[in-house]
């Protein structure tokens, strides 16, 4: 009963934790302008079952492909796992699945097992690679201390976690055989069962070593669910809302202002009379002229660098970084969220997102090629938020570099980019 009671109070004062900070990511999220995302919902369904749930944009580099195919599925199944556990728990039972499930339990636990040993030798190479090869794309001027601890930190603790499941079976399976207490011969250990050899006999150590591994990897599960909302593996949840909450319109295609085509209607037609259009600031300065979906890309930022990896700009030696773009994004509106927390929600901090965390460098370096919006394996869309800010630069502003206000000027006199008239156009094709 005391260990019942103990397990009790860690369960809810960790759910209590999480739920407490995802309501705040949830109300950062939620602090960008209002966007209508539910157009098509077949198409979004398919969209997040194919992108969220079937990796299909994982698999443009296989060997991290499948490595994270064993994590992903590990992880899923795994918590059926889990799920026994906080029955057991609870309620003070061991593997309370074992006689309702009867035979079919055994294939269970061997499938974990396979499984857990997938998740630990692909967290391993992972480590690896950031750590050992150091893969460019895990470097970049955004890369600083905490982003590459961060991945260290989950990384360690998957393999820390499946290390104590497989040692808290192999214990188990000793005690079986030794048909010690309340532990029954249930289950199959293809994997626990070659460390099982190098556990002590004695039936009380045994059941010391499984009870303080149990322990540790529920209470380890528990923690990692609060260092979510901390980290860039809060994408674990978010994958499938943002996924489903994709842009299908086609790449790139700007998003108009009804105040701004109320006024083009009006000049080509003096009898079109426009609907109220809801007047605010052209394009974004800070995250809250941004949309909610913006904010939720940000939050949803793995951190991977694909985008960057493939960004013509941040390969010829530009200043831009799409990684940089999100994770700049995310930083600010936690800032602008922990700033209400603590003032209030009408405390202005003289910071924005432009100058303050993206430089005007950044935003006019980018080609709007979609190279990052395609690479992304969540579907981020970074252009957006670029083009967004170039937005405000130029209607709000006037600030646009040089070379674009003459375009401006020819397109407003000549009706093209060119300064030549409309007249001598041509001109080129005339034989001398």
């Amino acid at each position: 009963m005391i260990e019942q009671a103990i397990f009790i109070v860690i369960l809810a004062a960790a759910v209590y934790l999480f739920w407490k900070n995802a309501a705040k990511v949830r109300r950062n999220i939620l602090l960008g302008r209002e966007a209508d995302y539910n157009n098509r919902p077949s198409d979004r369904w398919a969209t997040m079952a194919r992108v969220a749930l079937g990796q299909s944009k994982m698999t443009k580099r296989p060997v991290a492909a499948i490595l994270h195919i064993f994590v992903y599925v590990g992880f899923v199944i795994i918590n059926i796992e889990v799920m026994e556990i906080l029955i057991d728990g609870l309620f003070g039972s061991h593997r309370v699945f074992s006689k309702p499930l009867g035979s079919f339990y055994g294939m269970l636990i061997g499938s974990f097992e396979v499984l857990a040993l997938l998740v630990l030798i692909s967290c391993a190479i992972f480590l690896v690679r950031r750590n050992v090869l150091r893969l460019k794309r895990f470097t970049g001027q955004e890369m600083s201390d905490w982003p590459k601890s961060d991945a260290n930190y989950i990384l360690i603790t998957e393999i820390l976690l499946m290390t104590a499941f497989l040692t808290m079976n192999a214990a188990d399976y000793k005690l079986q055989a030794l048909h010690y207490s309340h532990y029954l011969q249930v289950g199959s250990f293809p994997v626990s069962g070659f460390i099982a050899p190098l556990l002590p006999s004695a039936a009380g150590a045994l059941v010391m070593v499984e009870r303080v591994c149990w322990w540790f990897h529920i209470i380890g599960i528990l923690a990692f669910l609060n260092y979510l909302p901390y980290s860039k593996h809060f994408h674990i949840l978010l994958a499938f809302p943002n996924t489903y909450y994709s842009r299908l319109q086609p790449k790139g295609q700007f998003a108009n202002m009804d105040s701004v085509t109320n006024e083009v209607k009006a000049m080509l037609d003096p009898s079109f009379v426009p609907e109220p259009a809801e007047i605010s600031r052209f394009g974004a300065k800070d995250v809250t002229d941004l949309t909610w979906k913006n904010l939720m890309d940000a939050y949803t930022c793995t951190e991977c660098g694909r985008c960057t990896s493939v960004c013509p700009a941040n390969i010829t030696g530009k200043k831009l970084s799409p990684r940089k773009i999100m994770m700049d994004t995310r930083d600010r509106i936690t800032e602008v969220g922990n700033n209400i927390d603590k003032h209030g929600k009408d405390y202005i901090d003289d910071k924005t997102l432009l100058d303050n965390y993206i430089s005007r460098e950044e935003l006019w370096a980018c080609t709007t090629c979609n190279a990052c919006v395609d690479a992304c394996p969540v579907n981020i869309n970074p252009l957006e938020i670029i083009t967004e800010m170039r937005r405000y630069v130029v209607m709000e502003e006037s600030q646009a570099p040089a070379s674009l206000n003459n375009m401006f000027g020819n397109m407003e006199n000549n009706g093209a980019p060119w300064k030549y008239s409309q007249a001598d156009r041509f001109n080129w094709a005339e034989k001398e």
